[in-house]
């Protein structure tokens, strides 16, 4: 069928295109340097291994840097509640009640000030140990990013490496009110907290520390996900504690912003000491459980001080998206509720996909936040794509991960395992079998294993199928930041709404004046014939004389040629989950 060109924003001018465009390489820190293959349910620090600073290597990083990317997101860096023990280091035992998994959620963090012990191989010099790293990713000309987790801590927050002068989260705090401005938590008053009964942190099948059931708080605090409940539920993140910016979230969430809320300073101290070790940005948990008010006093302060360092917000509500980039501040935001979903319904394969979601994401996101926007298929908190419980193949990602890295001029992000399509199997303990790769467990991640060939990073394990896989994204993301028309050329949709070319494939065109591309992808697990045939009003977008002859000349696979007029329809036979990166060119 033929294309139906269609300018979806004719008075965007190509100036205010801005190229965006980074690719983040994210890794689980704990599970990224992990040799051990044991993966036992539950199993501890000893029986499943633990990966360490230390194992990314400088060649772990330059075959990163090879992959095509240009920053390191380190997931589980400060320091969080877990169950091994470490007391003999001086750092309180955390009490298994309020611990999700034996290596605890990097997200219920214990000190904000420190790192997690289980990434040091000499837990008393850890800190330096992760200077070392940021260091040597920096060597390998790759930025840091780590989380800054603004919303909630965990259960027992006590920091024992915060810097001389820094008060304790709560410590000051009146516990006989609800709310309070200079409170840190939020509290339910004359309650004890309980712990969901139906939580059995091990299943029964070992006695972690203190795991007795009597884990105290009282009174008890409102859990991270706004439960203002002593009861919350097993399904709450009940082993986390809601901080407190200055909403009283009980009475009609009233605002109090004047005088500075003592959190906004406290987080601001915390954001700066991280930027001192040389963090070059922070991807930010949950964003938008924050008052907006506060990133739009933070983010300035930090900059002033470090004006090349990158924000990134967690956010899944489209309605805020202009306050928190315009308003807020943010560099980046989540496309998750956009262009991830819709893509992840053309990827599964039941036939509720549609290519003018597509269309649909563009256009909504092409009012000034397009190059904001952070594209991935995979995260720590989604399920791999070639699990059973998502797509059951890893190729299913080469049309998705090709529109999501050239689609537009902002970031694209990758996940650890991605590239060598990692099934996320097994039942890791209190992650369960669900496809995803655990963040609450020790484990091992075989296909990433594979790669990593103990240490040696050189894919000698891989199989065919995987190297093959692996060197379409070392294509693909390489080419996203390398071409001009991808970096910062204008969007020129191919595929309209009305249907105009089979179910299942997408076209589209991005321009600048001196290079123009053409990405073709079919979503469907056949192969379908598509007939290009360019209309007038696409070159006349493009600047280009539609007259004589042109080359399709595909960056991504290694095709022939095609050869095209744009009066003639050329009929294009796509093969299965397939896609292409053209560069057109007069012949």
């Amino acid at each position: 069928m033929t294309t139906t060109p269609q300018v979806t924003d004719p008075n965007t001018t190509e100036e205010e295109v801005k190229d965006n465009k980074f690719v983040i390489y994210q890794m689980m820190t704990r599970l990224f340097g992990n040799k051990k293959a044991t993966n036992k349910t539950y199993g501890t620090v000893q029986e499943n291994g633990v990966g360490k600073f230390n194992d990314i290597t400088d060649k772990a990083l330059q075959e990163i840097k090879n992959l095509g990317a240009t920053h390191v997101w380190y997931t589980g860096v400060l320091e969080h509640a877990l169950m091994t023990d470490y007391t003999k280091f001086g750092i309180p035992l955390d009490d298994a009640d309020v611990i999700k998994g034996r290596a605890g959620s990097p997200y219920a963090i214990k000190d904000y000030y420190d790192v997690n012990p289980d990434l040091a191989v000499d837990v008393r010099k850890r800190m330096a140990e992760f200077e070392a790293l940021v260091q040597r990713t920096h060597k390998n000309n790759l930025k840091v990013l780590i989380d800054f987790v603004p919303n909630h801590v965990a259960r027992y927050y006590g920091s024992d490496a915060k810097p001389k002068g820094v008060e304790d989260f709560g410590s000051q705090d009146d516990k006989s009110v609800s709310f309070k401005l200079s409170n840190n938590f939020y509290y339910i008053p004359g309650q004890t907290l309980q712990v969901p009964k139906t939580y059995n942190p091990l299943s029964g099948t070992f006695k972690g520390p203190q795991e007795d059931g009597k884990f105290n708080e009282t009174p008890a605090k409102a859990s991270g996900n706004d439960v203002f409940s002593s009861t919350p539920s097993v399904d709450d993140w009940f082993e986390t504690v809601k901080l407190n910016y200055g909403v009283d979230y009980q009475n009609n969430r009233t605002a109090h912003f004047s005088p500075t809320p003592d959190t906004w300073n406290k987080m601001r101290d915390i954001l700066l000491f991280w930027a001192g070790k040389g963090v070059d940005g922070f991807r930010c948990d949950m964003a938008e459980m924050v008052p907006v008010e506060f990133w739009a006093w933070v983010i300035p302060q930090v900059k002033a001080q470090y004006p090349t360092i990158t924000f990134i917000a967690e956010i899944y509500n489209p309605k805020a998206y202009q306050t928190y980039i315009k308003t807020g501040g943010f560099d980046f935001l989540y496309d998750k509720v956009g262009l991830y979903d819709g893509l992840r319904r053309l990827m599964e394969n039941k036939g509720q996909g549609n290519t003018a979601e597509i269309t649909k994401v563009w256009r909504e996101e092409s009012r000034g936040i397009s190059n904001h926007m952070l594209r991935f298929l995979e995260n720590h908190d989604e399920q791999r794509v070639a699990s059973t419980e998502f797509a059951g193949t890893p190729w299913a990602a080469v049309p998705a991960m090709t529109v999501s890295a050239t689609l537009g001029s902002g970031p694209v992000m990758i996940y650890f395992g991605q590239e060598v399509g990692e099934p996320g199997k097994g039942h890791e303990g209190f992650q369960g079998e669900d496809g995803r790769t655990t963040i609450f467990d020790y484990w091992g991640v075989p296909a990433h294993q594979a790669w990593m060939n103990g240490g040696k990073f050189d894919g000698g394990k891989l199989t065919e199928d995987q190297q093959r896989l692996r060197a379409f994204y070392t294509k693909l993301l390489n080419l996203s930041t390398s071409r001009e028309a991808i970096l910062k050329g204008k969007f020129y949709a191919l595929t309209a709404e009305e249907g105009t070319a089979p179910a299942g494939v997408y076209a589209y065109l991005r321009h600048t004046a001196k290079e123009q591309v053409l990405v073709l992808v079919n979503f469907n697990r056949q192969s379908s014939n598509y007939a290009l045939s360019l209309a007038p009003t696409a070159f006349t977008a493009m600047g280009l004389d539609a007259k004589g002859s042109f080359i399709l000349q595909d960056l991504l696979t290694d095709t022939p040629p095609l050869f095209f007029q744009p009066s003639v329809k050329t009929s294009i036979t796509l093969a299965p989950m397939s896609a292409h990166v053209f560069l057109l060119q007069k012949k």
